[in-house]
């Protein structure tokens, strides 16, 4: 296999198995195979059912690598991903072994495959600043400074809105305007730093389902995570005080899908039905 593979989808779309299945068949020619996961949330110790970790049977005898790296209280930046999937990529094709690259986080994807703008670091002062605005505020603010921001991220996304308004206000211009190093590159020009991508180095494979197949999907992920525990898994979790922020700066794992809506349900913010619904 000349080129990586690297698969993306829908969540509950199929691309764990996939990718399992694609290894074991190579392992099974007498071709290595490993698999480099690109998830923002399978980097967190203890976050395995909410963020459908692959289980320790479905990754026996395939090595799995960028999962279980920090604790939940942790930052772990997309940079930090970056650095560390190419490093693990550069090592299996040392080795003569086909890295696997398979993950829920397309942003994750889309770093890799196109590159990163070095933005500037984060300033926690203006953060707070950001964090104590009222969400409409907030994304008012959004639409004010970075419309083509605002029209990409979802209003729940406060993490991302806080980011692309801290952009702007730190360099002058908006994060849309920083990356459009990735339209340059899809048009196969160079990107910003005058340097080419690898894309050439990969073979992007997509899984698609109609609509109403999906959901039936994810309806059924969501009831099989519960029937797992993850309400305990949450419980445990909060209980250790993974989902507490260090000193000025926010907690990433506690915005997870099925996590956040769980401990607004221990916080007494709405009902355990209501959570799971949400989550779906």
């Amino acid at each position: 296999m000349e080129q990586t593979p690297v698969i993306v989808g829908p969540t509950a779309g199929g691309k764990t198995g996939l990718a399992i299945a694609l290894a074991r068949a190579l392992i099974a020619r007498g071709q290595p195979a490993e698999i480099v996961t690109a998830d923002a949330f399978q980097v967190y110790r203890g976050m395995d059912i909410g963020t459908a970790k692959p289980t320790i049977e479905e990754r026996s005898g395939i090595v799995h690598h960028l999962i279980d790296l920090v604790g939940p209280r942790e930052r772990f930046t997309a940079s930090e991903w970056l650095g560390r999937a190419k490093a693990s990529i550069e090592d299996c094709r040392r080795r003569h072994a086909v890295p696997i690259v398979v993950g829920g986080t397309h942003l994750y994807v889309k770093l890799l495959l196109d590159g990163m703008f070095e933005g500037p670091g984060a300033d926690e002062v203006l953060r707070e600043e950001l964090r104590a605005m009222e969400p409409s505020a907030l994304r008012a603010e959004l639409e004010r400074v970075d419309p083509i921001a605002a029209a990409r991220l979802h209003p729940n996304d406060v993490r991302r809105t806080i980011r692309a308004i801290e952009v702007f206000r730190l360099t002058g211009r908006t994060i849309s305007e920083h990356q459009t190093q990735w339209d340059a590159v899809e048009k196969g020009e160079e990107a910003a730093n005058g340097e080419r991508t690898g894309a050439a180095e990969f073979r992007l494979i997509g899984l698609e389902w109609p609509t109403e197949a999906i959901n039936r999907r994810i309806n059924a992920r969501v009831r099989l995570m519960m029937e797992r525990g993850l309400l305990e898994e949450v419980r445990r979790l909060r209980g250790e005080g993974a989902f507490e922020a260090e000193a000025g700066q926010m907690n990433q794992a506690r915005e997870a899908v099925g996590y956040k809506q769980l401990l607004a349900h221990l916080e007494g913010r709405c009902t355990l039905d209501e959570a799971v619904e949400r989550i779906k």
